[in-house]
């Protein structure tokens, strides 16, 4: 009876979780194939069960298959990524975890959970793709906006500090870890080090590392190489795109921590190897780095690197927030509304004394690029006016917005043990949003989960 029930509660898990799920024999022979497997892969449950799975996919060789390689092998494989062809000849890219299924050590079959990742990777190739036809001479002025230090304005006697540093940085090759919040304009003072400094003749790359899983980043980065996975073809990374220039690894602390120690070797020894290419391809690239939690804190939870973190600290540089600088709130709304005016052909003038008082109080949380939004949102809605007044200005209700249930009573009547804990959860993680200014890595880390995991909590709970 006890086998039975295991039985009904295993066949709904499995047909109800996101993540594909196959399972074959030991004899290649396909058991179990869940409804989330056949969407991801494009085919019927009738298709594939009972079948050798090589009978199935008919291009794939043994020594391609995720499952017959744990099978054969008796080995693990974790987060592998796989690209293949289903029955119809689709081309599907996924990440596997895959491992044999043994009873008393006997090899019985094995068991794969897949992810899908084919539209993300045809994003990783789109932007490879992008960042080549960028990196032509005769098209990188159209297609790229550069910054220098002229784009960049503050009097506030610490945000002058840092800007001081940021020049005196771009005379040299070092490398340079910015920290700043959301918002404060770490990519701007990036790009002018880059622009100002000996390379600026040179490529200017930037990728975020919260963007993409770890075994497409590290393919972003470092290339790929022909026949070192199914699917692969020779392709460049940005190291390579980026050579002689400098390469921006924005949100260095959502990087997985095995990535850090190849991006530690690429540092210390001067040379790239391509993702299952056996060749050593020197580069020179000069790495700005930049996070907006403190680097400090991150070292001692363990999230980055202590090697990788000296070893691009070699010029420091800190962002204070906005509401730290409450000295350039007013003249870098008036220079939003210069930039909005020729956006929007407005003619607003000036900001009226109670819009100014209203937005040096405001906390700022997604600090310069917030102030920018709001004033443009505030252009966007004035007619013939030539003022904005503090009706104009549109800010968050702090009492209001993202009130969850550690500001409030559940009430547990009419509702069973999954729904409070479903209030419960999603209540905790509007509040984390709200506090780390709805920056979902920073909530993540907050929440003790993956960015993955939040991203998927937020769409079941259409936060």
């Amino acid at each position: 009876m006890k086998s039975k029930f295991q039985q009904i509660v295993m066949q709904k898990i499995l047909h109800h979780i996101q993540e594909g799920v196959h399972v074959i024999d030991k004899e290649g022979n396909t058991v179990v194939y869940n409804e989330a497997m056949a969407r991801l892969e494009d085919m019927k449950e009738v298709d594939v069960i009972k079948k050798p799975l090589l009978e199935v996919f008919k291009g794939m060789k043994i020594n391609e298959s995720t499952l017959l390689t744990a099978l054969n092998n008796k080995v693990d494989i974790i987060n592998k990524k796989q690209t293949y062809l289903n029955k119809d000849g689709k081309e599907i890219t996924t990440i596997n975890t895959t491992m044999p299924l043994l009873n008393n050590k006997e090899v019985v079959g094995a068991i794969e959970i897949a992810k899908n990742i084919t539209e993300i990777q045809e994003m990783s190739e789109t932007i490879l793709e992008l960042q080549k036809e960028i990196n032509t001479p005769n098209r990188r002025i159209k297609k790229i906006k550069k910054y220098t230090f002229e784009n960049i304005y503050g009097k506030d006697l610490e945000f002058s500090a840092s800007l001081s540093i940021a020049r005196k940085a771009a005379k040299t090759t070092a490398s340079v870890f910015i920290y700043g919040e959301t918002g404060t304009g770490k990519e701007l003072i990036a790009q002018s080090i880059h622009y100002e400094g000996p390379r600026k003749a040179m490529p200017f790359l930037a990728q975020n590392c919260a963007a993409l899983p770890e075994s497409l980043l590290e393919g972003i980065l470092f290339g790929t190489s022909k026949g070192g996975f199914t699917g692969a073809i020779d392709r460049p990374g940005l190291f390579e795109q980026a050579n002689g220039g400098t390469l921006l690894l924005d949100e260095i602390n959502s990087m997985p921590y095995e990535l850090q120690a190849k991006l530690l070797r690429v540092l210390q020894e001067g040379y790239i190897r391509r993702v299952g290419g056996m060749k050593d391809i020197p580069i020179d690239v000069r790495i700005i780095a930049t996070t907006n939690e403190q680097p400090s804190l991150l070292v001692d939870k363990g999230i980055l690197r202590k090697d990788l973190y000296y070893r691009l600290n070699i010029i420091p540089i800190n962002v204070p927030p906005l509401r730290a600088r409450k000295v350039d709130i007013v003249p870098l709304s008036e220079r939003f509304i210069k930039k909005y005016n020729e956006i929007y052909e407005k003619e607003v003038w000036l900001i009226s004394d109670k819009a100014k008082e209203k937005l040096i109080n405001y906390s700022w949380p997604g600090n310069v690029r917030e102030l920018e939004n709001t004033i443009m949102a505030a252009l966007s809605m004035i007619d013939d006016e030539h003022v904005i007044n503090e009706n104009n200005i549109l800010l968050p209700e702090t009492d209001n917005s993202f009130v969850g249930a550690t500001a409030k009573q559940i009430d547990i009547s009419k509702k069973n043990l999954n729904q409070i804990l479903e209030e419960i959860e999603m209540s905790l993680i509007m509040d984390s949003l709200k506090r780390n200014s709805l920056n979902i890595s920073k909530a993540a880390n907050e929440l003790g989960i993956k960015r993955q995991t939040l991203q998927h909590k937020i769409k079941k709970y259409k936060i």
